[in-house]
């Protein structure tokens, strides 16, 4: 942990935005939490609560919520993105049109654009000019908002292509409770964050569909073959797809209460249609656009993701959930070692 204090902004005041400011305000950094709902705002700074996301969580009073992004940003050299994927191009299209300084983004959403199929750091960089945009860092890993809030022990993954702001990064969050580790592979540390989303929603259909521990350590370790195939093919290390932000973070999201996208596809696997599954979730469910874009990217690439293809069906083609899971079932037979050797070009 570092003895540099900051002023930090985290830019999305949800779940995950609370609980790493959470963490930044133990290591004794000033942040401000911007949200674009005033009430929200209000709640922060009078009654030190965040209930919609973070029920029954006091905030420090060196979190002060902001709902100018302008404010917010003012002699501000790192700032947190924490907003879902689609908001992405929106907001900072905003910052842009202000913001003079060089800026060093750490984003921590998990997602891949559909149509565009850019990760996210690739859509900062088409929405940052050079001269506003000092550093790129992802941060992910296994990780819910809720345990991060609560200060269980939770270790997590920095990446970037300036490996000097990926240890900027580790030692602003790092403390006894938030391990931080570096990777310098941006791309694999995207992709798996991204991608165990969509395994997540198949692991929630599955327990939905009433099918038990044996489906679900099936889907996990195949949809990990799948993320691997990809992710490999598009430049990743495939060792990354074996540490926090790869195996540790799909399995804390197909396994976990926590994980929307579990939830969102444990609704589907009891019946619900998706329309009614978003409507009550009340947050984004990122798996669901990330299902699009990894459907697109891997005829991109020409690389086989079964359950990715799967899951597109039920999603987007109104596919019986268990119909999808009989075709999973019932296809050719393959060499276990041979098909994981081909897949990540080994």
């Amino acid at each position: 942990m570092s003895n540099k204090k900051e002023k930090i902004a985290v830019i999305g005041a949800g779940s995950w935005g609370t609980a790493l400011a959470l963490v930044l305000a133990d290591n004794g950094h000033e942040v401000r939490l911007w949200g674009h709902k005033q009430e929200q705002i209000d709640e922060i700074n009078s009654r030190h609560t965040n209930v919609k996301y973070l029920p029954n969580l006091n905030l420090p009073d060196s979190i002060i919520g902001i709902s100018s992004l302008s404010a917010a940003l003012e002699n501000i050299e790192t700032m947190i993105l924490a907003v879902p994927t689609k908001a992405i191009r929106e907001v900072l299209g905003e910052i842009r049109g202000f913001q003079k300084s060089p800026l060093t983004i750490v984003h921590v959403s998990k997602g891949i654009e559909p149509d565009s199929l850019l990760r996210i750091s690739e859509m900062i960089k088409q929405e940052f000019p050079s001269e506003i945009l000092k550093d790129i860092v992802v941060l992910s890993g296994p990780s819910h908002a809720e345990e991060v809030s609560l200060r269980h022990p939770t270790t997590v993954t920095v990446s970037s292509e300036n490996m000097d702001a990926a240890n900027m990064v580790q030692d602003l969050f790092m403390n006894q409770h938030f391990r931080v580790y570096t990777n310098p592979d941006v791309i694999g540390v995207e992709i798996g964050g991204a991608l165990k989303n969509i395994i997540a929603l198949a692991a929630g259909i599955s327990d939905g569909l009433g099918y038990g521990d044996n489906a679900k350590a099936a889907l996990i370790t195949r949809g990990l073959t799948e993320i691997a195939r990809l992710g490999t093919k598009m430049g990743a290390n495939p060792l990354t797809f074996l540490g926090l932000s790869g195996i540790g973070d799909l399995i804390v999201t197909c396994t976990s209460v926590h994980s929307r996208n579990w939830r969102a596809g444990n609704m589907l696997g009891k019946g619900k249609n998706l329309d009614e599954v978003l409507e009550s979730m009340g947050m984004v469910v990122e798996g669901v656009r990330t299902t699009k874009a990894a459907y697109q990217l891997s005829e991109k690439y020409n690389v086989k993701m079964p359950i990715t293809k799967a899951l597109y069906q039920v999603l987007f083609d109104d596919k019986n959930p268990k119909e999808a899971v009989d075709i999973l079932m019932g296809r050719l037979k393959t060499n276990e070692m041979e098909d994981l050797t081909n897949g990540l070009g080994v």
